[in-house]
């Protein structure tokens, strides 16, 4: 099993040219890294033998793909390297990713907890379609990989690293626009509808609400992480929530699926009581704190703290291990009596 890091170091990024670090040059850094362990993933995902390959090439892509939305009033790309191009590739890495995902939640889960065998001759079943359409997919893939549209996107790529264009608004310092660059996702997450449903309402007819804001989760963490060294403990214990929801949000619409392709896979007569049962433990395990968590995001107090935070990055910020991971209370945006929930619970 291969160990890779799975959300790139940004270490390499440049953060030591003080207020002189320009918006230009960091948009450069970033993209670089994020086609770089994108492709650098290929070979194993050609190979086939570890999932973890694709897992993280498809990150790549839509990380990359974040770093364009981010960007695109920074740099020039040539047209086959623009977003476009990535997310067709990043479409169909992501449905054979789905499929790992589900045939790992069938052999090493669910196969190990149902006992009742016509559940388990469903279940069975199940997984002998889902690893045929792995295969139809990764023979898709294989394809991609050989098309003009990723060779292209290659070669734009490397001729643009090698000699990057860039807009105007590239010249300005970094610290100046970094606020603006991550106010607009902010703003689409804190104005989600799933902030909305309550905890008792949870149910298949939110599921796609739901699975939109674990999309959205994902989109602004990616941009968050771009820019974290610029900000305290308090933005990536907040990171690392985004990262959580992600992950559990991803578990309920993992169970919504499964549903639906048994579903299809069985009879009216056969009884998946046992199995739903499961399913519905494992959508419950992953919602333990949704209604905590949605109330907060619908705290003036938080959402006022969020943005402050935001508007104040610092060049070179390093969290130090006495530090808490909490966003510092500000007596301004809750005061003593304030019916907010208390700031320092944004530390999660």
């Amino acid at each position: 099993m291969i160990t890779i890091e799975p959300s790139p170091s940004l270490s390499a990024v440049p953060t030591d040219q003080g207020s002189d670090l320009g918006v230009g040059p960091y948009a450069y850094s970033i993209i670089n890294q994020q086609y770089r362990h994108m492709v650098d993933q290929e070979g194993g995902v050609r190979e086939d033998r570890d999932p973890e390959y694709l897992h993280q090439m498809r990150v790549g892509s839509r990380r990359l793909r974040t770093a364009l939305q981010v960007f695109d009033q920074v740099v020039k790309l040539p047209k086959a390297a623009r977003i476009q191009s990535i997310r067709k590739i990043s479409q169909t890495l992501g449905r054979l990713r789905d499929l790992d995902v589900q045939i790992a939640d069938l052999e090493q889960d669910y196969g190990q907890r149902i006992v009742h065998k016509a559940q388990l001759k469903a279940l069975q079943k199940a997984l002998g379609m889902l690893k045929k359409q792995r295969r139809q997919v990764f023979a898709e893939i294989e394809g991609l990989l050989a098309q003009p549209l990723y060779t292209n996107l290659k070669r734009a790529y490397e001729d643009w690293l090698r000699s990057p264009q860039f807009r105007a608004m590239a010249e300005l310092p970094l610290i100046l626009v970094l606020p603006d660059l991550l106010n607009p996702l902010i703003a689409k997450l804190l104005l989600h509808p799933g902030w909305l449903v309550t905890g008792v309402e949870v149910s298949p007819a939110h599921r796609q609400t739901l699975h939109d804001l674990r999309k959205v989760c994902k989109s602004v963490r990616y941009q968050a992480e771009f820019f974290s060294n610029f900000y305290g403990p308090g933005f990536q214990a907040w990171i690392k929530e985004l990262k959580t929801w992600q992950d559990n949000l991803g578990k309920v619409q993992d169970t919504y699926v499964l549903t639906g392709l048994l579903a299809d896979q069985c009879d009216a007569t056969t009884n998946l009581s046992q199995l739903h049962g499961v399913m519905a433990e494992k959508r419950q395990g992953a919602l333990t704190d949704w209604e905590r968590t949605r109330l907060r995001y619908l705290s003036p107090g938080f959402r006022q703290t969020l943005y402050e935070q935001v508007l104040h990055p610092q060049l070179d910020q390093t969290p130090t291990p006495e530090e808490p991971e909490a966003f510092l209370v500000n007596p301004a945006i809750n005061p003593p009596g304030s019916s907010d929930p208390p700031c320092r619970e944004l530390g999660l």
